[in-house]
């Protein structure tokens, strides 16, 4: 009887041996000795196949992070880093279908569709973290755009990831590279600067407009 795993195993094989997506879903059915119903049973076409093996990937990576011993004692940076670290370590063992998967999406400026489950999941877990981040003030919390930052974590990670994807270094060791430098730069702007000490005094001059007056100038 097919599972969830078998169909994904059964599916990334096709593809990488094939270069393309099965004709049918009953020629794949077929070819994989299953009923055609036992497809339906679990997924609704090809593209909700590779959609959840990316999923998979967020959630195994956010499982065996949570699982760490000095997981509470990171700071939301650190949860972060740790978070790109580990999901591009684990992304290894399944490069050759996250080379085919991205390449065969359409381009443009929108997530393709086969990443939607790992953005949510993603977005959850970068959502929570700088959630602590803002509540130990280890993160600014700006009106209106605090709740922007998720978008540019999202943002660093889709270019991590297809920076990865052309990554021809031993080891993948500028992948590493630009997630260093990617997320902390990102984490930098996410804390107070200059800039928000100037938007505080402006706010405080604002506030006190009649001092001029008092101070008799």
């Amino acid at each position: 009887m097919a599972t969830i795993e078998s169909i994904q195993k059964a599916y990334i094989d096709f593809v990488l041996t094939e270069g393309h997506q099965p004709k049918s879903v009953y020629v794949f059915a077929k070819h994989n000795n299953m009923a055609e119903e036992e497809f339906y049973r679990y997924f609704g076409s090809f593209d909700a196949i590779e959609q959840s093996v990316w999923t998979d990937l967020a959630n195994k990576t956010i499982l065996e992070i949570r699982m760490q011993e000095v997981w509470e004692q990171y700071s939301a940076r650190e949860k972060a880093l740790s978070f790109f670290y580990s999901f591009f370590e684990l992304l290894k063992g399944s490069r050759s279908f996250a080379v085919y998967s991205i390449k065969s999406q359409p381009r443009g400026l929108s997530t393709p569709r086969v990443l939607d489950g790992l953005k949510n999941a993603f977005e959850n877990f970068a959502q929570e973290v700088l959630n602590e981040g803002i509540e130990s003030a280890e993160l600014t919390d700006r009106r209106f755009f605090s709740k922007r930052y998720k978008d540019a974590l999202w943002i660093q990670f889709s270019f991590v990831l297809n920076f990865w994807i052309n990554d021809n270094s031993a080891g993948f060791e500028q992948t590493d590279e630009a997630i260093e430098k990617g997320v902390n730069v990102t984490f930098d702007l996410f804390q107070r600067s200059p800039i928000d000490n100037l938007f505080e005094y402006g706010k405080f001059l604002a506030k006190n407009g009649g001092m001029k007056e008092k101070m008799g100038f």
